[in-house]
């Protein structure tokens, strides 16, 4: 049974104060917002969300990697917790709603469910992870990952650095966080996890849905390659004598994009950062660095297709008589979300008369480390355009408001209803 769901035109209107204002909290690029894993302007936005949840009644926590999360207790707290959220770091110049957007929706789902309803049967939680996006340092899903035990921040950081030099670990305990006395960030007691998310594509918009309902999330493989050859003046070095660092990896830029076109949708292959040196305009390129971005949806082909592209990779640093290096660092299996959620999610989108569609995420996000510990589900809002990473990402605030009325349709089923879906 659908409960009393927010009034549409009120939760928009709260919706876009809290991501203005959660926008605030950036390092003062030119445009967009830049809030980097442990920086200044993460850790002001960590505490005004601390803040926001203690007003609107939630119990407030940081764990030791500076993931916060405001719990309405239940009337039987020891029972597994429904927690929701998303992350609260962003990309360089990102949008004002990726990640922000599923927290501050779940702090006006829980709230409003309070004010409503009361205390729940059992426990809700919202969630601010510390990190998702990888923006800082050589690592993805850092929050989310500590929480399911993917990572151990007492382990783990150390050798992860930023461009700065300064490690994962030195910036923790820079900004407060590392201390054996907050307590641990893996989680044993979750009942069920709901994300609400930007699309981040074009989909829903071109199909004229309002609701996506996530089935799988793909699965990613991140690489750092590196070719090494031979920097010399670029007037007198012969072109069948030269070992150009930077040639080799435009064709294996080239190759890749080839590559991933003929396997076809939904596979996708992306070069996303590429630097030469010593980048100069009269010096052929001794040395390139690019990155290496590969997902999809079927296990099996994700890893065969991997195998391929690398091994084009060697194939055209040995044919240039280059040194190549293959640094793999991130691997994520792609991950289904739970069949029972995801059935709730599309009977409550039926009820609402919203017009959604089930659907494959092509991008990562925080709800894949969850099933290994409690059902997880994923809901979308259309972007505009399809536009994210970027200062144009935008979302209309009716839309968003149909997204928490979904959410706030679920966490009460969850948390108040006598059975968990």
């Amino acid at each position: 049974m659908i409960p009393n769901l927010p009034e549409p035109n009120d939760t928009a209107l709260e919706l876009t104060r809290m991501l203005d204002e959660l926008a605030t909290y950036s390092d003062g690029s030119d445009s967009g917002v830049t809030r980097l894993l442990y920086s200044a302007s993460w850790l002001q936005a960590q505490r005004f969300l601390a803040r926001r949840m203690a007003e609107s009644g939630l119990a407030t926590r940081f764990d030791p990697v500076g993931n916060l999360y405001g719990r309405l207790p239940g009337r039987h707290p020891d029972a597994p917790v429904v927690l929701t959220g998303s992350h609260v770091d962003t990309v360089r110049s990102a949008g004002k709603y990726d990640g922000a957007y599923g927290i501050v929706s779940g702090m006006a789902a829980v709230s409003y469910l309070k004010r409503t309803y009361g205390d729940p049967i059992r426990p809700i939680e919202v969630v601010s992870f510390a990190e998702e996006e990888g923006s800082r340092f050589p690592i993805a899903y850092w929050g989310s990952g500590n929480a399911t035990g993917l990572y151990d921040w007492r382990r783990d950081g150390e050798d992860l650095l930023d461009e700065e030099g300064v490690s994962l670990r030195e910036a923790m305990r820079a900004s407060g966080f590392g201390g054996e006395s907050q307590g641990e960030s893996r989680r044993s007691d979750l009942a069920a996890f709901v994300e609400l998310h930007i699309e981040q594509g074009m989909v829903l918009e071109r199909m004229d849905k309002r609701i996506g309902i996530v089935e799988t999330i793909v699965g990613q493989r991140r690489y750092a390659i590196g070719f090494e050859g031979a920097a010399n003046h670029a007037g007198t070095t012969p072109m069948t004598m030269r070992q150009d660092a930077l040639a080799g990896a435009a064709e294996a830029v080239v190759k890749l994009e080839a590559l991933a076109a003929q396997w076809g949708e939904p596979l996708v292959a992306t070069v996303g950062k590429i630097e030469a040196s010593p980048n100069t305009p009269n010096v052929i390129p001794g040395n390139a660095e690019f990155t290496v971005d590969i997902r999809h949806a079927d296990e099996w082909k994700l890893n065969a297709f991997c195998e391929l592209a690398m091994s084009e990779i060697e194939r055209i640093a040995l044919r240039r008589r280059l040194r190549h290096k293959i640094t793999p660092w991130l691997s994520t299996k792609p991950v289904p979300m739970s069949p029972a959620l995801t059935r709730s999610a599309e009977r409550i989108c039926q009820e609402l008369v919203l017009p959604y569609r089930r659907m494959v995420s092509g991008a990562g996000h925080d709800a894949q480390l969850l099933p290994p510990l409690c059902q997880a589900a994923m809901i979308f809002v259309p972007s505009k355009a399809g536009i994210s990473h970027s200062p144009n990402e935008y979302t209309a605030p009716d839309l968003l408001a149909d997204g928490v009325r979904v959410l706030t349709a679920m966490l009460y089923e969850l948390a108040y209803e006598e059975r968990t879906t």
